[in-house]
């Protein structure tokens, strides 16, 4: 999993409250566990005209000009500037790889849906819980600055406006400890290698009857 530090990124606005799952990423995704090739059909539903199904060609598809992400000013942005609720609907973790592979490392929300919020960490993505009125000044700011981006410091846990002014956010020090070294479930269990490997030796010895293959 990449470390989360720093990120200097352009926000995208996404104005939509109770942003569910199925929308990030819609039913018929689903079928691949790689946690890649996701990111041409984040928000399909909106971002396209026509239904979309998997292996099409995004090139072959009629999108949406009027949807935020399909605008040229947000090309490339990695802070996506959300409503309350967001993530909520089923526990897809489909959702926060279909972000990442889009370029996403951070959602800044006034709330998130639970499983959505856990599952960012387990994926490298940073998700800010900001007050609603600060997540609704940051709103108009970006509607009136072509190119507005926002500075993130987990160490510090601050986000900086373009003005120099910041705001704190709280995260769980477990939490903010794997981000910064990215480490997802496997990578924390893999730091103890050596005494796995250990008490399978061990244990070969203790019960070997336990390490002989069937006939």
């Amino acid at each position: 999993m990449q470390p989360f530090t720093t990120l200097s990124g352009l926000v995208a606005p996404l104005d939509r409250a109770n942003v569910d799952t199925d929308a990030i990423i819609p039913k018929q995704f689903l079928k691949s566990t790689k946690r890649s090739g996701f990111g041409p059909n984040l928000f399909d539903e909106w971002r396209y005209l026509d239904v979309g199904e998997v292996g099409q060609d995004p090139a072959t598809r009629r999108p949406n000009a009027g949807f935020v992400l399909n605008q040229s000013r947000y090309r490339g942005a990695q802070i996506l500037l959300a409503r309350d609720n967001f993530g909520c609907g089923s526990s897809r973790e489909h959702a926060v790889w279909a972000l990442v592979d889009a370029g996403f490392r951070c959602v800044i929300a006034p709330s998130f849906a639970d499983i959505f919020f856990n599952n960012c960490f387990k994926n490298g993505a940073l998700p800010i819980v900001l007050p609603t009125a600060v997540v609704d000044r940051l709103f108009s700011e970006v509607a009136q600055q072509p190119g507005y981006r926002l500075q993130v410091d987990l160490q510090s846990q601050q986000v900086t406006l373009p003005t120099g002014e910041h705001f704190s956010f709280d995260i769980d020090g477990f939490r903010k400890h794997c981000l910064l070294n990215g480490l997802d479930e496997i990578g924390l269990t893999l730091q103890h290698s050596a005494e796995i490997r250990g008490y399978e030796a061990r244990r070969r010895n203790e019960a070997p009857w336990l390490f002989t293959a069937s006939k």
